[in-house]
């Protein structure tokens, strides 16, 4: 059988564009080496809350006489909490494969390798028989990035040292963890761990955490962290992984840091040795695939989407990425657009944002107001966050009057940031913004008064 497509990867790009490819008609064989759904469902975002939300559940009910409950002698059942996360994974899981059953989809498990192209099309061997597709779709996703230290792979291979995969299945609490890389997925395990009963330590080259988040709420977090007793270690360079221990320089001077367990967090590369990219000349640039705006290669017929193009490695882009894909395959006008797409940084407090920060706006000299309100103007916030010192923030393009940046810290943050992107998509002017109506009492709330700053 030739197929209509071969998408190589099950994860959010994979499967998301194998399951809209078969539902508008196109014969799909989906290969996946390891698990379906990637990494983002069995090695990190989902698993990651489900530990996360039994976190913030524990500091909930040590916290609770705050809020007129007493709780006393709360125990953490660290494996209680592991085996709901793999029940959670498991159900999602399920439900992924019933989902491309439905939609027709044929799935394969192995590895999948272009061997090469012919007049029907791509060939793909897995397990050693090939497969012919007229179209591909690589979503092969990313890999831990491990650095060249002194003594990482020893650690790797005793254990000492782990990456998201191992860390999310641990057997129990280490009493210290050091968290190398002050990054989305080192902070959030960071909080975890920190919760369960580890004394955390986050050791990061740069000067503050969190990335490209917005300077004064990555500034607010470490602050909560370190009221939650976490300590950071800032323009900090690991030079050294030993039995027990982590050695940086900082300064020029080498220190060392005990602990039970390491966590290497410095990010991700995409996944493309070994697929055969270079038998049919799909073009690569520093380890990822090169794409335009419609997840096209340079190689038609080809789409990548996800990780592995390395444009914006989270899974909500992978999921648009790969119907961006498929709606050029069936023949419909779509281009990814990158500028509005929202993170989150699912800690406690959570932190949120979209669009252009004051430092990315500064950057491209646009004439721009920042709007910065306390979370507390938000009366549900004031209500459920006691002594919570979160923010939100707005960038108003002045020119054009209109909102072209949110950020925030404090909790319901995730589920607020679409809001606000799709203010900023949609190219709403401030005025129209301010017509709409926000329910109350809603943490949402927050965007409304920050607007009727303006």
């Amino acid at each position: 059988m030739i197929y209509d497509l071969i998408v190589i990867g099950g994860g959010p790009a994979g499967y998301l564009a194998a399951e809209r490819a078969g539902h508008g008609g196109l014969s799909v064989l989906l290969v996946e080496k390891r698990f379906i759904g990637g990494v983002c469902l069995n090695e990190g975002c989902i698993p990651s809350k489900a530990l996360l939300y039994s976190a913030k559940i524990l500091d909930y009910a040590k916290e609770g006489q705050k809020y007129g409950v007493k709780a006393e002698n709360v125990v953490f059942d660290h494996s209680a909490a592991v085996a709901r996360k793999n029940k959670v994974v498991k159900t999602l899981t399920a439900g992924i494969k019933s989902q491309l059953k439905n939609a027709g989809v044929t799935v394969v498990e192995g590895f999948g390798e272009i061997m090469g192209r012919n007049h029907e099309g791509f060939e793909v061997k897995v397990n050693d028989q090939v497969f012919t597709g007229q179209r591909l779709l690589i979503a092969t996703g990313s890999a831990p990035v491990v650095p060249p230290v002194a003594g990482v792979k020893e650690g790797l291979d005793r254990g000492f040292v782990l990456t998201n995969r191992e860390i999310l299945d641990i057997k129990s609490v280490p009493s210290s963890l050091v968290v190398i890389g002050g990054g989305v997925i080192g902070l959030e395990m960071a909080s975890y761990f920190n919760s369960a009963g580890s004394k955390v330590t986050v050791i990061e080259m740069l000067d503050h955490i969190a990335g490209n988040t917005d300077r004064e709420i990555s500034g607010i977090l470490m602050k909560n962290y370190k009221k939650k007793g976490v300590e950071f270690r800032l323009n900090s360079r690991v030079v050294e992984i030993g039995d027990g221990f982590v050695a940086y320089e900082s300064d020029g001077v080498r220190n060392e840091i005990p602990a039970e367990k390491m966590l290497m967090s410095v990010g991700r590369k995409p996944v493309v040795d070994g697929l055969g990219l270079e038998r049919i000349g799909v073009e690569t640039e520093n380890g990822r695939i090169k794409v335009d705006d419609i997840g096209r290669t340079n190689v038609p017929g080809v789409y990548a989407a996800g990780d592995v193009n390395g444009v914006s490695m989270l899974a909500h882009t992978a999921y648009r990425e790969a119907e961006v894909c498929v709606s050029h395959m069936l023949g419909k006008d779509d281009h990814m657009r990158y500028d509005t797409i929202p993170y989150v940084i699912y800690t406690n407090p959570e932190v949120a944002g979209v669009g252009e920060t004051e430092e990315t706006a500064a950057r491209k000299n646009i004439d721009f107001k920042v709007i910065k309100l306390s979370m507390r103007y938000s009366g549900r916030y004031l209500a459920e966050n006691e002594g919570g010192d979160g923010i939100c923030k707005l960038i108003i393009d002045k020119a054009n009057n209109r909102l072209i940046g949110a950020h925030m810290i404090g909790n319901y943050s995730s589920e607020i940031i679409y809001g606000a992107g799709m203010m900023i998509e949609t190219g709403m002017e401030i005025d129209d913004i301010k017509k709409l109506v926000f329910p109350h009492p809603t943490v949402c709330e927050i965007l409304r008064e920050g607007i009727f700053q303006v």
